[in-house]
């Protein structure tokens, strides 16, 4: 039998498992729901959540992934026969996000080239990104995007994703802080003075005005909902990671370093972002929504002057760092349940894989022109093709799985079948009274509200 792939070390496992946790989801989701919900508060909520909820989850797929050396649907089967299907399931999470995630990365790629070759004036205009992504030469960005993951998974685990993950995670933390700093420094030129630190101020303190326990409910939930995000956990992704560790890795230490990494990176994202979107726009500016990445931030770079043209350049670049890791990622985790499922040879499997996802990435990036549709999506929003995706992937499934593998492991293989990995070569797990806790009580609780809540359900209750 061929010898199964996998990471040289716990460094090379704890900056591909960051690489995947730090999407672009900490560089402009984190940040707007920072200020959407009382700054501080949601700091705080979230930060309680990450080293209880978030740990959690993330020991759990880790663990399993080790512990049976397998993939998602592989690895619940070993656990237990009659639990193959939530592998399925968590393997189909994945299958949707790859059809849009090449999508983000071809925007993200496309303000890149603007800043690159005009300085950012273009994409500061109005209507320039809506133009972007209604427009058929959308679609080539999207498919220079998924044809770069694919080339890194192609290579494989350790000369392609470990070695490209080395690299990157590195320069994406220099490029935050540095960012973070340059943002603090910043003065608007008005009568009433703005500087950076008001706005870290503003990021940091916690606003209690109005607070309800429906409004704490709804931050507590958007924070949990951020963790999926995060943390790619209930997606398969982990468990995929998880398999390709060597047996004398302490996994509760690489836990530590991922959680470390990426809580540090979305907190110094809100840094990068709040403090420069409030000096140059005002506390208006800061509820700029989904629209702050492409909309909000050029118009802020803009303003900066030929600063702004640097920190623009480098603030993309980071983003596509970001969004690159995360998408290699997914891929990774397709490719390594279809070569277990079908007995496949990587490279075969990714070529096959690349060509289904350049079609799917090209409907999902004309979802906005050609193939337009509206959905009426049971959280009360509207999607097109691309949110559709997202709601299935991310609403619906993320929380049920996470729901029905909480109760796996917490009753059923219980969670002492998590701690012997945990412990495996006589390393200690320090947080094992608090995984059983959350794992067996807590985290059912969690994930039955969140998914009645994301789902619309909680709304007829």
């Amino acid at each position: 039998m061929k010898k199964k792939s996998g990471f040289t070390g716990q460094l090379g496992f704890v900056f591909a498992a960051a690489g995947s946790a730090v999407g672009v989801g900490n560089l402009w989701r984190f940040p707007y729901l920072a200020a959407k919900n009382g700054g501080g508060i949601f700091l705080i909520v979230y930060l309680v959540l990450i080293f209880t909820a978030g740990f959690a989850l993330l020991t759990t797929d880790i663990a399993i992934g080790r512990r049976t050396g397998k993939s998602a649907i592989h690895a619940y089967e070993a656990m237990n026969v009659k639990w193959k299907f939530l592998g399925v399931l968590t393997f189909l999470v994945p299958v949707l996000i790859m059809t849009y995630y090449a999508v983000i990365g071809g925007w993200i790629l496309k303000y890149l080239v603007l800043f690159l070759t005009e300085g950012g004036e273009a994409a500061a205009e109005d209507g320039c990104f809506t133009g972007f992504i209604t427009s058929p030469g959308s679609v080539w960005y999207g498919l220079v995007f998924m044809l770069l993951t694919a080339v890194i998974v192609f290579v494989g685990v350790e000369k392609g994703i470990e070695r490209v993950s080395k690299t990157m995670m590195p320069l994406l933390l220099v490029l935050v802080v540095g960012i973070a700093g340059y943002s603090l420094t910043l003065r608007s030129g008005t009568e009433n003075v703005r500087t950076g630190m008001q706005g870290l101020k503003i990021y940091l303190t916690p606003d209690w005005s109005g607070m309800t326990v429906s409004r704490f409910l709804q931050i507590t939930l958007d924070a949990m909902s951020q963790l999926f995000f995060s943390l790619s956990v209930s997606m398969g992704i982990m468990i995929t990671y998880g398999s390709y560790v060597k047996p004398e890795v302490d996994l509760g230490k690489s836990v530590s370093m991922i959680e470390l990494m990426d809580t540090g990176v979305a907190l110094l994202a809100g840094v990068m972002i709040i403090p420069a979107v409030y000096v140059f726009s005002g506390v208006e500016g800061m509820s700029a929504g989904p629209g702050l990445m492409f909309i909000s931030l050029p118009k802020v770079f803009s303003r900066m002057g030929f600063a702004g043209r640097v920190i623009g350049l480098l603030f993309f670049l980071l983003a596509a760092f970001a969004a690159l890791t995360s998408c290699i990622s997914v891929l990774e985790s397709i490719v390594a349940n279809c070569m277990e499922l079908f007995h496949t040879q990587r490279k075969q499997t990714t070529a096959v894989l690349s060509v289904i996802y350049l079609i799917a990435t090209a409907v999902i990036a004309l979802g906005y022109g050609a193939f337009y549709v509206e959905a009426r999506l049971p959280n009360g929003s509207t999607g097109q093709l691309l949110d559709i995706m997202d709601y299935i992937s991310n609403s619906f499934m993320m929380p049920f799985i996470a729901l029905l593998s909480s109760i796996l492991i917490g009753w059923i293989m219980k969670p002492a079948w998590i701690g012997e990995e945990m412990e495996r070569g006589g390393k200690i797990f320090r947080r094992k009274r608090l995984y059983t806790v959350m794992i067996r009580y807590v985290m059912p609780v969690i994930m039955l509200i969140i998914f009645l809540q994301s789902t619309g359900i909680l709304n007829y209750l």
